[in-house]
């Protein structure tokens, strides 16, 4: 191993933090591809007595080095917490699954009794969920109470397999009279689609449990929203329930709707982009009308409600003493509309509980939105490829033509951003975000920048080139605008990235790899000026704890700038 790899390890042990029985790496950024690379972690593991909890996440871990930590963790019975989130960036998909399996064995070795496994931002697919599949079916998991897999690109064979998994963990540990536990259940962004969610949903009806269900973007219909539902009844105490950027349409909304008139523990319901539309939202607030007493927070934006249904849903959190916030932002209310939403808002007291309406999306065009339901819901019985398809094509009929799909979708895209919201724009996205900009506010273009960037996945392809299409689209509009203030971009941009301090309301984003590929590909392209690169250069020089969980491409990003400045 290289002396100034030694250097830089020796160091962040150094920093490492050791809370009471914790010991963490979290966020140093360490390239650790051999034992050798480990050797000194190793040390640290195998020397300290009573390790609860394991912070590897912000590093990247490959199999080698994997195998030698699992030995130290052979010996570690009283490991609890495995927070493993993010640790294999820039690794072979191959490289994983053997990676979580020889960690996995020494847990299950160990005769650890996990409470939390956390292995978030993985991207390892259903071949990963292979890799913890043993180690989620043994005693080490029968204790399980939180098991986050958010961002891992499950899939639908993933999530068949997470499911199978920890049915058997549940029947094992019921067997020893112990059932499982499990309180909070973490999977967005994983693709898992009606066939994933509705396998999960039967682990969730026999477990009972849960306190916690997280699970946005993740493309699922009306079939798996109901299944879902269903499942929901049997936890009775949950507490926080997250759909968002699904597909709910009405069937799904009214079958959610009917789960919810079982619990009386929810705190948090959001089912903001969920395509409950008006007959949904309307179901929705009988049901809130008739229980959740504690309910704290409802999100029912962007899902195509009209003003009627929106007073009915801001009726229905009247009395609820607990109430926090309520957002109904993006939906079809119109000016007057939402006037008379702030107005029966106001005559509750509960004015300042109401969120935003700044992208509201004005009265529908057509009155038979509700009636054209039944023949989209219709449509959901058929294959998954089949209902996406009829899904955005029914939602689409009632405004613009096809060959130009409505702002909305776009102002729901930036809203809550999703590699699958992207391609479902279709193949004139960049034009449609493009025209969505205002690029003479250079704030909110380094916004959009952030937030289109934020979806790019090297790995796959397709979504790989509708980010880099879509940035193309929007910075060569801005740089070729004559009025377009460059360096405040720059300015803006750098602001947003924790590299410079703001004395306006900017606020830093939590940097992911995504946004610095992207700036990389940008500053190669001929839009982009020389003299901002320059300023680009100049920052990136600095020592930034802001990209530390982006070493490898910060420092990609960092060698292009250098060459590129060094060529001009």
């Amino acid at each position: 191993m290289a002396s100034d790899d030694v250097a830089r390890l020796a160091d962040s042990l150094a920093k490492t933090q050791v809370n009471e029985g914790e010991l963490s790496y979290k966020g140093q950024g360490l390239k650790l591809d051999n034992a050798q690379s480990v050797e000194q972690m190793v040390k640290e593991i195998e020397e300290f007595d009573g390790l609860r909890a394991l912070r590897l996440e912000g590093n990247t871990i490959g199999v080698e080095a994997a195998q030698t930590i699992a030995k130290a963790l052979q010996n570690k019975s009283d490991l609890q917490c495995c927070h493993w989130s993010d640790m294999f960036t820039g690794r072979l998909r191959a490289e994983i699954p053997p990676a979580l399996v020889s960690l996995g064995d020494a847990l299950i070795t160990a005769g650890a009794r996990l409470k939390i496994l956390d292995l978030s931002d993985n991207a390892f697919g259903p071949d990963g969920v292979r890799g913890i599949e043993k180690l989620l079916k043994s005693a080490a998991c029968h204790t399980l109470q939180e098991l986050r897999l958010n961002n891992c690109g499950m899939g639908i064979g993933g999530g068949k397999i997470l499911a199978a998994a920890l049915t058997e963990c549940h029947k094992e540990s019921s067997a020893l009279s112990a059932p499982l536990q499990l309180k909070v259940f973490i999977a967005g962004r994983n693709r898992l689609e009606n066939d994933g969610a509705t396998a999960l949903a039967q682990a969730f009806q026999l477990i009972g449990s849960l306190e916690e269900v997280h699970m946005p973007q993740n493309g699922i219909n009306y079939p798996g929203v109901s299944a879902l539902a269903t499942a929901m009844q049997h936890n009775p105490q949950l507490r926080v329930i997250n759909l968002n950027d699904n597909t709910f349409t009405k069937r799904g909304a009214v079958a959610m709707a009917q789960a919810l008139k079982h619990l009386r523990n929810v705190q948090v319901i959001n089912f903001g982009d969920c395509l409950v539309r008006s007959e949904g939202a309307v179901a929705i607030a009988d049901a809130l009308r008739e229980g959740l007493p504690i309910l704290k927070e409802l999100n029912l934006s962007f899902g195509e409600i009209t003003e009627d249904a929106a007073l009915e849903v801001a009726r229905s959190v009247h009395n609820k003493d607990q109430f926090e916030k309520l957002d109904l932002n993006g939906n079809s209310l119109g000016e007057e509309g939402c006037d008379n939403l702030r107005e029966v808002m106001e005559s509750m007291n509960m004015g300042e509980k109401l969120g935003s309406l700044s992208d509201d999306e004005g009265e529908p065009e057509e009155d038979d939105e509700e009636d054209d339901d039944e023949e989209d819901d219709d449509d959901e019985d058929v294959e998954e490829e089949e209902e996406e398809e009829g899904e955005e094509s029914e939602s689409n009929q009632f405004s613009t033509p096809p060959s130009a799909p409505r702002p909305p979708d776009v102002s729901s895209f930036l809203s809550f951003p999703s590699p699958d919201k992207l391609l479902r724009l279709g193949a004139k996205r960049s034009f449609l975000i493009q025209q969505q900009v205002d690029v003479l506010d250079v704030g909110k273009t380094a916004e959009v920048f952030l937030k289109i960037s934020s979806v790019y996945k090297e790995e796959d392809t397709e979504v790989k080139s509708a980010v880099l299409e879509s940035i193309d689209a929007v910075l060569s509009k801005a740089f070729s605008t004559p009025s377009f203030q460059g360096l405040s971009f720059i300015s803006s941009l750098l602001v947003m990235l924790g590299l410079l301090k703001s004395e306006d309301k900017l606020k830093p984003v939590k940097v992911v790899p995504g946004h610095l590929q992207c700036l990389e590909h940008a500053v190669k392209q001929s839009y982009f000026p020389r003299e901002n690169i320059t300023v680009l250069n100049a920052f990136m020089a600095r020592q930034n704890k802001s990209l530390e969980c982006c070493s490898s491409a910060r420092d990609r990003l960092k060698s292009t700038i250098q060459n590129l400045t060094s060529e001009s």
